[in-house]
């Protein structure tokens, strides 16, 4: 029989599996275990009697069965049973009858093909534990930005290897038109799905996710990822525009001013990340109006009409506007509604007179700030549209006292009251033509005077 320190040091024989995929000491102790037992389950038809102590400090294994002591020539299953005679030889000379024996086993003893049959078992189950382990690790990263090597590129697909060499598949359809990456560049990405079909793990990352512009800034504005500025909204066409929506938790930070950063500084960064694509930050607010005015920025409108509960709004613009709502292709309107979440319709404002019309914004001087967005917020944002709306829904909808609403329709009538006499004669033009009318009278009385001296002749 061979001694206990021929036992083969299991744990640092195996500790290869630890090193390469990264397994802890307590999870590599566990699943030894359990590959001895599925062993010897198989050597011995049973491991219900047989106790498994793994020494982690030793680096070795102990391994004992317990076996029931039966008159000698009364054993009918040797793996089960010993007879009294052998388990009294085997350091037991009190043992009795029906009493339990313990007798230590040594692994060694087994040979070469024990080994390699349990090497075989380990390697499937670290296997299996490693597939898992990368499968929890990137659930969790799902949406978070992740970074990797170009391994190789296929017409569809690139293969990316992160630090602990796993596999991150980037699909053509996930890159950002322009994307061209050369074997053994550093690719950023977002995490966007893990499958594990048929016990085979796949990573999918993507560029053209919304995360991946979150996380973006998260990396780039200190002020997000100290929670300071949140983004509210995202909206994107891969490389070829985008729109955010911020809003500052604290109100001395500008959170437009923060995200671009002095002369662009921060942005411009991000914008190279994206292939250039050009990237629209604005303000966030609660208030549906006032968000999907600011989401179809540059353009300015003049009046805007919501269905909050078909998520409907329709904008009317001058018509020198409307083409900077839609924008190129379209994409800044298509944008402002992914961004607001409305379906957005653009219509021409077809008010008479509206090339005289005046934005709000120009009475500062007059009507006091809060008063000019609250006008605003209800899609009011010239002194026409203003003009044009009943006095008592101005009162309700902008939530504004009669005298402030009374004072707006005064200041904003005023300035067009003044237009008018601007247009209309003055009464000192009037008078100022007068003489030259009276210098003309004798001239025209002369005139007269010849026309009747000629029909007073007798006709020849």
């Amino acid at each position: 029989m061979a001694k206990k320190d021929d036992a083969p040091n299991m744990v640092e024989r195996f500790a290869e599996f630890k090193e390469l995929k990264n397994i802890d000491k307590t999870t590599m102790i566990s699943v030894l275990e359990e590959s001895f037992r599925n062993v010897l389950a198989k050597m011995f038809g049973t491991d219900e009697n047989l106790d498994v102590i793994m020494n982690p400090d030793k680096g070795d294994v102990q391994i004992f069965q317990n076996l029931e002591v039966v008159d000698d020539g009364c054993v009918t299953d040797p793996n089960k049973q010993i007879g009294i005679s052998d388990a009294r030889a085997d350091n037991n000379p009190d043992v009795e009858i029906g009493e339990e024996h313990t007798k230590e086993i040594f692994f060694a003893d087994f040979g070469r093909r024990a080994i390699l049959n349990l090497r075989q078992t380990l390697q499937s189950k670290i296997l299996d534990l490693q597939k898992d382990a990368i499968v929890s690790k990137f659930k969790e990263l799902e949406g978070e930005l992740v970074s990797g090597e170009v391994y190789q590129t296929w017409s569809k697909e690139t293969l990316l290897l992160d630090d602990d060499k796993n596999e991150l598949l980037l699909p053509k359809s996930e890159s950002i038109p322009g994307d061209y990456f050369r074997k053994g560049e550093t690719v950023r990405a977002v995490v966007a799905k893990v499958d594990n079909k048929n016990n085979n793990p796949k990573i999918t990352v993507s560029r053209t996710n919304d995360n991946f512009l979150r996380r973006l800034f998260e990396l780039e504005v200190p002020e997000i990822h100290e929670g300071l500025i949140h983004i509210k909204a995202v909206a994107r066409i891969p490389g070829e525009r985008a729109k955010i929506a911020v809003e500052s938790y604290d109100d001395r930070i500008d959170p437009v001013g923060a995200c671009v950063g002095v002369k662009g500084s921060r942005i411009h960064g991000i914008v190279r990340e994206l292939r250039n694509e050009n990237i629209d930050v604005i303000n966030y607010t609660s208030n549906p109006s006032l968000f999907i005015q600011r989401a179809l920025s540059p353009a300015k409108i003049s009046s805007i009409r919501l269905d909050e509960e078909e998520k409907k709004a329709e904008v009317f613009l001058r018509p020198e506007e409307v083409s900077l709502a839609i924008g190129k292709n379209g994409f800044n309107i298509k944008l402002a509604s992914m961004l607001t979440g409305y379906v957005i319709a653009v219509y021409r404002d077809t008010a008479d007179n509206y090339d005289d019309d005046i934005y709000l914004d120009e009475f500062k001087d007059e009507i006091d700030e809060w008063v000019i967005e609250a006008l605003k917020n209800m899609g009011c944002v010239t002194a026409k549209s203003v003009l044009a709306t009943p006095r008592q829904v101005l009162i309700d909808k902008a939530d504004l006292e009669e005298n402030t609403v009374d004072h707006v329709i005064e200041v904003l009538k005023a300035e067009f009251e003044d237009d008018e006499l601007e247009e209309t004669p003055h009464p000192e033009d009037e008078e100022a033509q007068a003489p030259a009318q009276e210098a003309d009278a004798p001239a025209a009385e002369e005139a007269e005077e010849a026309e009747e001296a000629d029909e007073s002749e007798p006709q020849q």
